[in-house]
């Protein structure tokens, strides 16, 4: 028996991919990682920021609920020189009976301390009383949530330099509300307490 030649032809420099060729499509899969790379840690950076602001607003609606839960004062401590802030309360120490300051700790509220880029841009609180803050206040200031349900007026500005966040709290009704840009973009405007719900 015979074999027959196949019709076909293979030609062995028709085959295959070039160096150049591979070397081309490999760069420009470099190209394409780089890119969504950069786009990951931009969105990566603005879900930090945005994490720092939500942690301060359901500090402060918890700060809120537990003063008049607990009928006593909450504060939100910022500490500025640390990058971050605190929710406190004053407690009667029963063997002295004294009163102490305690830091917020349980399963709704602990410390929260920012990643490096994040941090406090601008802080507008209405001292209690009207008084001027001192230069030693400036590290660590306090905005205070009262029994009754009010609370210092604050705007709390939080960014790292391309995404900002700011933070309201009203006087009259202790309410927190986030809003996404700087403080200036912000319009507190005058509270209708008869709207508020």
């Amino acid at each position: 028996m015979q074999r027959q030649k196949s019709k076909f032809k293979v030609n062995s420099k028709e085959c295959g991919f070039t160096l150049v060729e591979v070397l081309v499509v490999v760069v420009i899969i470099g190209l394409l990682g780089g890119l969504g790379g950069g786009v990951y840690i931009g969105t990566y950076k603005k879900l930090l920021v945005e994490k720092a602001a939500r942690d301060f607003f359901l500090t402060a609606k918890y700060a809120r609920i537990m003063a008049i839960e607990k009928q006593r004062q909450y504060k939100i401590v910022l500490d500025t020189a640390n990058n971050g802030f605190h929710l406190a309360t004053t407690e009667l120490d029963e063997e002295g009976g004294q009163t102490e300051q305690m830091i917020v700790r349980d399963s709704f509220c602990k410390p929260v301390k920012f990643n490096d880029a994040t941090q406090f841009v601008n802080i507008q609180i209405t001292p209690i009383g009207f008084e001027a803050a001192t230069k030693e206040d400036e590290d660590e200031q306090s905005i205070v949530f009262s029994a009754n349900g009010t609370a210092q007026t604050a705007l709390i500005q939080i960014g790292d330099g391309k995404t900002h966040y700011t933070i309201t709290i009203s006087a009259a009704t202790g309410k927190t509300k986030v809003y996404d840009g700087i403080v200036e973009d912000v319009d507190v405007g005058v509270i209708d307490l008869d709207a508020e719900s």
